[in-house]
């Protein structure tokens, strides 16, 4: 049924299986199982399925549709576009409907789910009951939600798509229809005026406003490629009949003012306005045409009394258009974008309408990236920040106790016999701990470690060395122009510089172990000593003669043991704190504030997928939490330099006090003192053994990923390699047979060349023989001699001329040749075997013989045939010639 307004048609598409294309992508780039998702991918598909099976005006469809769109927008977040999914769509507009569009890309999908809602909102308008107040609000309110989805379209989801929009949703497109839907939504205003009786003037404002719109949306319209020229022309007819209803109203409105003159010239005008909407009529459908012609008919009673009233009797100077006043806009309609449009993703939740959003324990990839940058600076800055310098101020107290020969000195002094408490703890702890045996298990698993990363290193770069020999076998034997694919090098260079990387890691761990294993040969015949029995300890450390201590003495050695005591609690207190130091970036799991600020980053910005580099802002008021640590490292180096000072004064001062001391204080000061740097390197060993078992099972992951891409890579290049040469078999194959082709047709050309050369010699041969015999027969002919050749004797024949015999001579009989002075002559049917050859008018004369015919005026009788008795031509006996 013909109405006066459009609707958006639904854009149509195919079943598509989506939850396929993310399972996969889950599998691929996710450490997450994708069976962790099973319900949400059967969902994602149910949400599909009943928005592009919405395709009835119903408001039950309005819900269907947004929330798949809303489920679109939240994975925007957690996929990429080009998800793996090709979804394809047909036009709505323009004139390639049954051509159907395809892109990899959920934003494409999102914007022909926005269209059709579109389209929805607009069919509902079209479907309200709109000869009721409710029922132009209504048409009037979806018309503007029809809107705002078009400018949402048009405004923040196409220009986000990264490829080429469709053509039916270009720029001009798109305006052109919100333009549309915002007249056709005025328009609805205008007609509840129109039916509540409102003011003129009002109802003039209000239809100029549709006038303006349905202008824009005209203009825009033109500059589309796929608004069709029907569509256009139904929007300029609408534009002049609300400019014509809008001065009509107008003219009322002066009638009612008594503004005569001004009332004939709107009059006029909207007349004119008419006119020129009636220039479509070719083109509209019968509701506008006849909307046109009723307020055509109206106008032109009106103007008709309005004329000859204002000339019989009001006598108003009817006003030029140009002096009208331009009227007044009433606009009461604009673009609404629901929230359910533009904030989608709030409408999401274990209780929100849309239900909760799919696939939101899902951690996006770049979480997880993010996740190690965190880790990595982290650790760097507790490791190499932190640690690494309490590590550094507790060895430079082990140098100077060294150099001090602290506490040897002090213990020998102490306790002049037997072992001091001192070296008895460190000899039992190292007991408990099985200290050899540990340092050569730590060793050889430390050793394993590494020739386990070195083979797994080594398989990654075997199969690149591989790869790359075979890949330069094969450019050896078909050439760099046809084996045209990148080298190994160049086709993974991040891979192959991983090897070098790699390589040094291993290196440089390899040094240092070297100079772990030397360290420990150099003490282990005092270790084997602080592991054995007290006996063994005993025989070691010499014994000496209780000396005499002075009360200076004692004073000072007592001063130099509480420095000794202040730097072990500042040793064990530094200990504590590092261990603590390390549980707490041990504890530190930055995943779920991650989360959390992921999903913030989500809300803020639904259709920018994530990055890492969106959370250096949350990295470092994280990394703050550590600034405390960081502070005490300045306390921590004044404490210890200010102890260091101390301890150098009491020693000085405690060596000066007991000068003179004997040989054997000596030696047995010796002995106490290797033991003690022995039991300090000991500890030293156990760190460093500790630490490079991490940094190898460290490196096993990076060489397991770096054999796993090498191993991939290879399997790639290899069937890129297989399926390579495979073509340039085929094509070797296609060349062989073009050359075998060429070959056969070279032949068979060289074979017709010859034949003609063939031919043309024996033309030139048989030419050439003929011009020799005909030579000779010249020759034979000057050289006879010649007979005089007698003349002819002219003969007339009295009938027809006939044929004259030399008597005698037995020469060949010469046809006569007709002249204008012979008869002609036409034979009559016969019944004798002969026909007559000679003959006057009495028909008798001489025979010819049998068969011969006689030529009359190009006439021959054939056998049969005579000449008719009076001398005419018989029709029933035929015409013969020659």
């Amino acid at each position: 049924m013909a109405s006066n307004i459009l609707f958006l048609p639904f854009r149509k598409t195919h079943p598509v299986s989506l939850s396929a294309a993310i399972k996969q992508y889950i599998s691929t780039k996710y450490d997450q199982h994708p069976d962790m998702f099973a319900r949400d991918l059967e969902l994602i598909d149910q949400l599909r399925s009943a928005a592009i099976l919405a395709v009835e005006p119903h408001v039950t469809g309005i819900r269907k549709i947004q929330a798949y769109a809303a489920q679109l927008v939240w994975m925007g977040g957690k996929f990429p576009i080009d998800i793996g999914a090709d979804f394809t769509w047909y036009p709505a507009l323009g004139y390639n409907t049954a051509r159907p569009m395809s892109q990899n890309n959920l934003r494409f999908e999102l914007a022909n789910i926005l269209y059709n809602l579109a389209a929805m909102y607009s069919q509902l308008a079209f479907s309200s009951i709109r000869s009721t107040s409710e029922g132009l609000k209504a048409a009037s309110n979806y018309f503007c939600l029809s809107a705002g989805v078009i400018s949402h379209l048009k405004t923040e989801v196409v220009p986000e798509m990264r490829s080429a929009p469709p053509e039916d949703m270009d720029e001009m497109t798109l305006e052109s229809l919100e333009h549309l839907l915002l007249a056709q939504a005025q328009e609805c205003f205008w007609q509840k005026a129109v039916k509540d009786g409102l003011k003129d003037a009002s109802i003039a404002k209000l239809a100029a406003k549709v006038s303006d719109l349905y202008s824009v949306a005209g203009d825009f319209g033109i500059k589309s490629d796929t608004i069709s020229s029907e569509w256009i022309h139904h929007m300029t007819a609408k534009h002049h009949h609300f400019a014509a209803a809008a001065q009509y109203r107008a003219a009322c409105d002066c009638l009612e003012k008594r503004k005569y003159g001004e009332e004939v010239a709107r009059l006029r005008d909207s007349l004119a306005c008419v006119d020129e909407a009636l220039k479509e009529t070719r083109y509209i459908n019968k509701a506008v045409l006849s909307d046109l012609n009723g307020l055509k008919n109206k106008v032109q009673e009106d103007l008709k009394r309005a004329v000859k009233d204002n000339d019989l009797i009001y006598l108003i100077p009817v006003p030029p258009k140009s002096e009208l006043k331009t009227l007044d806009r009433a606009s009461m309609v604009a673009a609404k974008v629901s929230k359910e449009v533009s904030d989608s993703s709030s409408m999401l939740g274990d209780h929100g309408e849309f239900g909760r959003p799919l696939f939101a324990k899902l951690v996006p990839y770049s979480v997880h990236v993010a996740a190690s940058i965190y880790a990595d600076r982290r650790d760097r800055l507790v490791n190499h920040t932190i640690i690494d310098e309490l590590e550094g101020l507790t060895n430079k107290i082990h140098e100077l106790l060294q150099s001090l020969h602290l506490p040897g000195s002090l213990q020998a002094l102490e306790k002049p016999l037997g072992l001091p408490p001192t070296l008895i703890d460190h000899a039992e702890e190292i007991r408990q701990q099985d200290g050899i045996n540990r340092l050569q298990r730590s060793i050889a698993d430390t050793e394993k470690l590494k020739l386990s990363d070195h083979a797994v290193y080594q398989e990654g770069v075997r199969l690149l060395r591989s790869e790359e020999a075979a890949d330069d076998q094969f450019r050896l034997k078909y050439g760099t122009q046809r084996w045209s694919r990148p080298a190994s090098k160049d086709a993974s260079p991040k891979l192959y510089k991983q090897i070098a990387e790699i390589d040094g890691y291993l290196k440089q761990a390899e040094a240092t172990d070297k100079l772990i294993q030397a360290k420990m040969r150099e003490n282990e015949s005092l270790l084997c000593l602080l592991a054995g029995s007290d006996r063994d300890l005993e025989d070691f450390v010499p014994s000496s003669r209780r000396p005499t201590m002075t009360a200076r003495t004692e004073r000072e050695a007592n001063n130099l043991r509480a420095c000794l005591n202040d730097l072990s609690r500042l040793e064990s207190r530094r200990k504590r704190k590092i261990d603590a130091l390390r549980q707490k970036a041990k504890a530190d799991d930055v995943t779920p504030d991650l989360l959390r600020e992921a999903a913030r980053l989500e809300r803020e910005w639904p259709m920018r997928p994530l990055q890492a580099a969106q959370f250096e802002d949350f990295f470092d008021a994280r990394l703050r939490r550590y600034d405390a640590d960081i502070a005490a490292l300045a306390a921590e180096r004044e404490e210890q330099a200010r102890l260091l000072t101390r301890l150098a004064d009491a020693n000085a001062a405690f060596g000066a006090a007991r000068a003179g001391s004997d040989s054997a204080t000596r030696q047995r000061e010796e002995a106490l003192q290797k033991l003690s740097a022995a039991y300090t390197k000991y500890k030293e060993t156990i760190a460093n053994l500790d630490t490079g078992r991490v940094f190898y099972n460290d490196l096993a992951k990076l060489a397991s990923r770096f054999a796993d891409d090498a191993r991939a890579f290879a399997h790639a290049r290899r069937a890129d390699a297989a399926a390579l040469e495979a073509d340039l078999a085929n094509a070797t194959v296609a060349s062989r047979q073009a050359a075998q082709l060429q070959q056969q047709r070279d032949e068979a050309e060289r074979r017709r060349l010859d034949a003609e050369t063939r031919h043309r010699e024996r033309v030139q041969r048989e030419s050439a023989d003929r011009e020799r015999d005909q030579l000779a027969w010249a020759q034979r002919q000057r050289e006879r001699p010649q007979e005089a050749m007698q003349a002819p004797v002219p003969t007339r024949a009295s009938v027809l001329p006939l044929s004259v015999e030399a008597q005698g001579n037995g020469q060949a009989t010469v046809q006569g040749v007709w002249h204008p002075d012979m008869p002609i002559r036409f034979a009559g049917a016969g019944t004798g075997a002969g026909t007559a050859a000679g003959g006057g008018s009495g028909g008798g004369g001489g025979g010819a013989p049998e068969g011969q015919q006689q030529q009359v005026n190009g006439l021959g009788l054939g056998p049969g045939q005579s000449r008719a008795k009076d001398g005419r031509w018989d029709p029933g006996s035929g015409v013969r010639f020659g």
